[in-house]
Order: C-alpha cells, then structure tokens, then sequence
C-alpha cells in the first residue's frame, strides 16, 4: 500500500549562504518523474549527502531539497516491465539525493534505468552498508585486482577510516591482500586490523618525500580515496606496472607529480566514476559484493541511526570525524 504522505530530511535556504535541515512530512505527489516508485527501508550517509545537507550549490543547485544518494527498499509502483510491486532493489549513484529527491526520504520515484535488482546474498540493510561506498570500493578492487595479483606485494589503501576506504580494507583482506591503511586517527588501529589490515601508515608518513619526481618502490597497487599529495606520494611509491586508483579529492583535487612513475615505472592511473557507471559493470559489482567479495566483518563498519538522529552525523562527516559507514532506518 503507498500512502499519501512520507517523512523526509528537507534542507531549506533561509536566506544568504543560509541552510536548515527538518524532518517534514510530504507528499507522493511532489517526487520526481519516473517509471518506479520505491518504499526506502535503508538509506547510508556519504559526503556528498552532507554537502548537499549543508547547502552546497555544486552538488545541489536547486532547494528545497531532500539529499541521499544511496536508497534500498521495495518496488511499490512500476511502470516499467523490468520491475514489479514488491521487489526489492537498490538505487545508488547517477542524481538520487543531487538535484533528485533522495534517500534520507521514505519514498523516492527515479527512471527505471537507475534501478538494481537486489542481488542474492545481500539483504537490505547490507546494501546500504555498502552502498556508494562499497559500489566505489568494488569498482577500485576490481580495476586493481585485473592487473595486480594477491602475491605482487602490499596494497596502500589512503583514507581508511571513511567509507570508501574501510570497505576497501575489508574487500582486499577477504581477496587476500596484504593490506597498509594510512589513517590520522590512531584510536582507528584496532577498527582497520579487524577489518583486515597488516600495517597501519600514519597519515604523515603517507606524504613523506611527496616533493621529489620518484620515491623508492613500496606498494604494488593503491586504493586512493583522498587525492592531494598522499596520492602524489602513492603514485611515486608505487612498483613497476603497479596500479593506482583514484576516486575522491577530500584532502586536494590537485595532484603535484611529474610523468616519470608513469613513463618509467609503467605505473597505471585509473579514474573511479561510480556516479555514471554502466549498468552491466554495476551489475557485476554487485554481484561480487553479494558473494565472493562479501566480508565476513561488514557489521563492524557500520553505526545504525534513525532518521531523526542523522543531522549530528551530517556535522560530523563533514568535520572527518566519521569511522566507517552510517545507515539509516527510513522506517523507524
């Protein structure tokens, strides 16, 4: 049954560069075109939800809005024949929460293009677990792992305490990779090694020598979710034909570096877009997240909220003080 109204974050401008966050009631009637009509159980908080919570016009452009870019529920209305009442699926990624009502909202309405059959193995919940989060650390052990087998060597992963790279951590550990996380939280220690890690790297030591064109030769590949100069470091770090991943800019969208790890070194650099992926690669992602990829220790990563108590962990992801991931139980 789909019921008239539904509770929703909605961030309003108030006035210059002014933003509030509510819970509100609103109505079916004001979501969004499209062919599905989704009952959101779970939702995930991810950065560009809470910059787009805190009024930022280059992920939002338009308010009110509800953000949310990551939603799993059940079809309750359908007008496309890939999908029928009572499915479950998961929606994640192209603009869900970005200028489309999103998933911090009960229901969300979207094409049936953005729609992902739950795959067997997953629940709910576990979906959101992942999430963009996971989707994007599945996307980078994927491009990784094509080229940079178990045995060549360790694995950097930067920013392993967030989303993206503690999920990274757990994916490569469950793949049997040896596994360095750079992190500026010591209290995180015990979180990442129970996630899988062998070493943890302070985050300065992550950007030690990040000024000369080559470092000496440490990693066989990179999971980089931060950008800046520990990628820069990363990269020249890096072996022979090793490969390096990017998909986050949270430190610096520049990257200070010469040709030489790559014209010297074969060193690959491979762009994330988890936002536009192709539905048969996000397909096949999901389906490893669901199986063989699946870490045992995916609970561990995740702090469970309510609705109404997202707004104080909207403040703290944007202060990085986030471990993890952080759901939301859309119908509590």
């Amino acid at each position: 049954m789909v019921h008239n109204t539904y509770r929703a974050m909605v961030v309003e401008e108030i006035g210059d560069k002014r933003f509030s966050r509510s819970i509100t009631e609103k109505s079916i009637d004001q979501l969004p075109d499209g062919e599905v009509l989704i009952k959101v159980s779970w939702s995930s908080l991810n950065y560009k939800d809470a910059l787009s919570a805190s009024g930022n016009h280059g992920v939002t452009r338009k308010y009110p809005h509800t953000p949310g870019i990551d939603a799993s529920g059940v079809v309750a209305e359908s007008r496309s024949d890939a999908f029928h009442q009572g499915d479950a699926v998961i929606v994640t990624s192209y603009d869900l929460g970005m200028n489309t009502s999103g998933g911090f909202g009960q229901y969300i309405r979207v094409p049936a293009a953005w729609v992902v059959p739950l795959p067997a193995g997953l629940d709910l919940r576990e979906a959101m677990v992942f999430g963009t989060a996971g989707f994007t650390a599945g996307l980078s052990v994927m491009a990784l792992s094509h080229a940079v087998p178990p045995d060549r060597g360790d694995i950097l992963v930067t920013g392993a305490t967030g989303g993206v790279g503690s999920l990274s951590v757990a994916l490569l550990a469950k793949l049997g990779y040896a596994v360095t996380a750079v992190s500026g939280k010591p209290a995180a220690e015990q979180f990442l090694k129970g996630l899988g890690a062998r070493r943890i790297l302070p985050r300065a030591e992550a950007m030690t020598g990040h000024e000369r064109p080559l470092l000496k030769t440490v990693w066989a590949g990179v999971i980089d979710t931060v950008g800046g100069e520990i990628l820069a470091s990363a990269i020249k770090s890096t072996d022979l034909r090793g490969v390096v991943t990017c998909c986050g800019n949270v430190a610096s969208p520049d990257l200070p570096l010469t040709v030489f790890p790559f014209i010297l070194r074969g060193v690959c650099l491979v762009g994330i877009d988890s936002q536009n992926c192709p539905m048969a690669k996000r397909r096949k992602v999901w389906q490893h997240l669901a199986t063989d990829w699946k870490p045992a220790q995916l609970n561990d990563i995740c702090r469970e909220v309510t609705l109404d108590q997202l707004d104080e962990h909207i403040d703290l992801i944007l202060h990085g003080g986030q471990t993890g991931r952080v759901i939301v139980k859309m119908d509590s």
